[in-house]
């Protein structure tokens, strides 16, 4: 396979880093695009996430080709909070979309229980970046290690996390992605 070219759904340094990473045994040229998601700007379902993902996926694709830039795919990543089935608590949770203009690849990133005091703001209808920036005095939280970054003491990255899901949604377009999505 050449080298992709991927128009990516955001201007995030870390979400284009994670589309670099995710993809690295490719070695991809990225362009990045400052496309709505079309979904608030805290998702709070799986739902609701994958929809802005899948949103921005398809968007940078048609921003990069409007723009003539020959991108052989789009590529969304969105970050949310959801209650899970069977499992306590508020999630911090991340999917990954990765379109050609025919097919699309979805794929989730890991996934991690919030502290019930960051949920609790969240439920109130606060926005997750903001409240990790509050909780720890500083501001680009979401810019630099993430919300994941922070609560799993620098475990995983928030480019990590979001580069899983990047070589997940890719799956149907690489050398062994048979499947149709």
């Amino acid at each position: 396979m050449d080298a992709p070219r991927v128009a990516v759904g955001s201007t995030n340094p870390v979400k284009e880093a994670a589309v670099h990473t995710g993809l690295s045994r490719l070695e991809p040229s990225t362009s990045t695009h400052d496309v709505e998601s079309g979904v608030s700007e805290q998702p709070r379902s799986v739902a609701a996430t994958v929809a802005g993902a899948e949103t921005r996926a398809e968007r940078a694709l048609a921003a990069a080709r409007a723009e003539g830039i020959d991108a052989d795919y789009g590529a969304g990543l969105e970050g949310g909070v959801a209650r899970l089935e069977g499992t306590p608590g508020l999630h911090l949770i991340m999917w990954a979309a990765i379109v050609d203009g025919e097919r699309t690849g979805r794929a989730s990133g890991p996934s991690l229980r919030l502290p019930d005091p960051v949920a609790d703001r969240l439920e109130a209808g606060e926005e997750l970046g903001p409240v990790m920036d509050d909780r720890l005095g500083r501001e680009g939280v979401a810019e630099s290690e993430g919300a994941v970054g922070v609560l799993t003491g620098g475990l995983l990255t928030r480019e990590a996390a979001l580069a899983a899901a990047v070589s997940c949604a890719f799956a149907p377009f690489s050398d062994g992605g048979q499947s149709e999505p």
